[in-house]
């Protein structure tokens, strides 16, 4: 059991302090910029592909952000308009942002990896007026202009300007650096993010300006207090980068606002991950605060597994003060990597769209059990529920879920507001107070939840119920496996089958020999070698019976891999076969 004194006295001594009015910009820039260090206190560090690095002031960003705000009213944009920003991490971005949520209007994030029909569907259900974009997404955005009628204005940064109806910097030249903020209530619409389910079209979670606050006692735990001593708590030296792209929660909501809540830089980077660009980031910046998905700390482990007298933490002079991870479980085989190579104790977090940052850990105040979600962090009051809506005893499997009251009774501010347009999905998510996520775990003795894979990712083979999560994490310790999905295969007389998918590390790639025959018999070979290695780990029904070598995984723009893509190639396959009849 778990001493869970300091935690206790944690949750029980903390206390939400929403204000009626509150505005996600004022919060972020306006108040930073009023300060006498304005000028010198750096808001974001920008690095281009090239490696050139450009600093950016707090006063810089609330002036641009101004001049955009000016811009965008002369062009019509009201209070609770949709504003759609279809940029990477860059500075512009940031402006964006702060321009769209100071005006009161909503700011709808676009990944820039969108393709026509992405973008098409979220510009027209979202009824957005305006799109801010550059060289990376222009090219899709106008492709579907024609379908969206309510989109007015294409406004285009960088190279994009040429191309769009006005250009970023030749509007904002012109612009006044003077703007009267909108004073908008704390439970006024903020951010529209659109959140793919399982089946259906994307859904809209409307996000309120003080969700922000929601979220900060799980950033700053996640983060080990984030520079601040935890007792004062008057200073941080706190320097943050994370890939997490700025359109997305995990980007926007986990590392961009926070960390400009607290006044402090974030690297802004836009090129694409590789372990190596990663590690050298962080050593250039001094980043001291990160969060990073398994599937890059995977990378990493990999990449940089560390030499013997000498840890990946001394090989690249690393500061790093905590990590947070999250999107899928982390597993032991990376906790230990990260203790032992980095230095860190990582966190791992978790949360959703519509309530983010709700369950992780934090190793100073309470101790990460390897492979665990964490538990409650302060002012979420988090449990595992049945399907009658009731706490499930220790141990049973149920659905991650949040009430809409802490501890003390007061309203949660972390709560979205509701699906955009869609009342019905909204009433479908809850069920009475608690609002489920659809992710199952289990929550043990001391209160730790365990990560059981999503609803739909959960299945049964020969009639044993089978965790993808667990038996990835097991392959993954094997050195041959830079990454795996496991999926259900149809099969006759069991039902399923499990299979794998199997990303192989560089170094066994380069090993494969030449030859047809020679390669299949390593690959045969290979794949004995990891039946034995998880069967001997795990339960005998939990070993793959069918292993697939591929060259890289379906993933999702935020770092989650797409199983479902796996298991309905799976029934596609087996009913070409005459396996699956419907």
């Amino acid at each position: 059991m778990v001493d869970d004194d300091a935690y206790t006295l944690l949750h029980s001594g903390f206390g939400w302090q929403v204000p009626e009015r509150f505005n996600m910009a004022q919060v972020c820039s306006a108040r930073w910029a009023a300060e006498p260090d304005a000028a010198k206190r750096i808001a974001i560090l920008s690095m281009d592909t090239g490696g050139s690095a450009t600093f950016y002031t707090y006063a810089e960003l609330h002036a641009q952000a101004n001049r955009l705000s000016q811009v965008l009213g002369s062009l019509g944009v009201a209070r609770g308009d949709r504003v759609a920003i279809v940029m990477p991490q860059r500075f512009e971005t940031a402006v964006a942002y702060m321009a769209v949520l100071q005006m009161g209007a909503v700011a709808m994030p676009l990944s820039r990896l969108f393709g026509p029909d992405a973008l098409d569907f979220r510009l027209q259900d979202s009824e957005a007026v305006l799109a801010i974009c550059d060289e990376s997404s222009i090219d899709n955005l106008l492709s579907v202009r024609g379908h969206c009628p309510q989109l007015r204005r294409v406004l285009g940064v960088g190279a994009a300007a040429a191309r769009a109806d006005l250009d970023y910097a030749q509007a904002l030249a012109g612009a006044p650096g003077h703007f009267a903020a909108v004073d908008t209530r704390a439970d006024e619409a903020a951010v529209l993010i659109y959140t793919s389910g399982t089946t259906g079209n994307p859904k809209g979670a409307l996000i309120p300006h003080r969700a922000l606050i929601g979220n900060l006692s799980g950033f700053v735990c996640s983060q080990n207090w984030f520079g601040f001593d935890g007792r004062t708590n008057t200073d941080s030296a706190a320097v943050f980068w994370s890939p997490a792209d700025w359109a997305w929660t995990g980007g926007l909501m986990d590392a961009l606002l926070p960390t400009l809540y607290f006044g402090r830089p974030i690297v802004a980077y836009s090129g694409r991950f590789s372990p190596q660009a990663a590690l050298e980031l962080m050593q250039r910046f001094g980043v001291t605060h990160t969060f990073l998905f398994p599937t890059a700390l995977k990378a990493m482990m990999k990449a940089y597994p560390g030499e013997p007298g000498c840890t990946v933490r001394e090989q690249f002079g690393l500061q790093l003060q905590a990590i947070m991870s999250a999107g899928e479980s982390v597993g032991d085989a990376v906790f230990d990597y990260c203790q032992a190579q980095l230095g860190v104790t990582v966190n791992e977090m978790f949360g959703q769209t519509e309530i983010n940052y709700i369950v992780g850990n934090c190793a100073p105040a309470w101790p990460a059990k390897p492979g665990s979600m964490g538990r409650a962090y302060p002012g979420h009051r988090a449990a595992v529920i049945d399907e009658a809506g009731q706490v499930c005893a220790p141990g049973v499997v149920g659905d991650v879920a949040l009430h809409r009251l802490d501890v003390h009774g007061d309203q949660d501010p972390i709560f979205f507001l509701g699906y955009w347009k869609n009342e019905a999905a909204t009433q479908a998510k809850f069920t009475g107070d608690w609002c489920r996520t659809g992710d199952l775990a289990i929550c043990d003795a001391d209160g730790y939840l365990w990560y059981q894979g999503r609803a739909d990712d959960v299945f049964k083979a020969a009639g044993y119920r089978i965790g993808p999560g667990e038996i990835e994490n097991c392959l993954v310790k094997h050195p041959a496996v830079l990454n795996a999905a496991v999926v259900p295969k149809p099969d006759q007389e069991r039902g399923a089958l499990v299979k794998a998918y199997v990303v192989l590390a560089p170094e066994y790639i380069a090993r494969k020999p030449s030859g047809i025959r020679a390669r299949a018999r390593f690959d045969a070979q290979l794949v004995v070698a990891l039946q034995a290695h998880v069967r001997g780990k795990l339960a005998p029904y939990e070993y793959p019976k069918e292993i697939e070598f591929v060259d890289a995984l379906p993933m999702t723009t935020t770092g989650k891999v797409q199983r479902r893509v796996l298991r309905l190639q799976e029934e596609s396959r087996a009913r070409q076969s005459g396996i699956l009849t419907s």
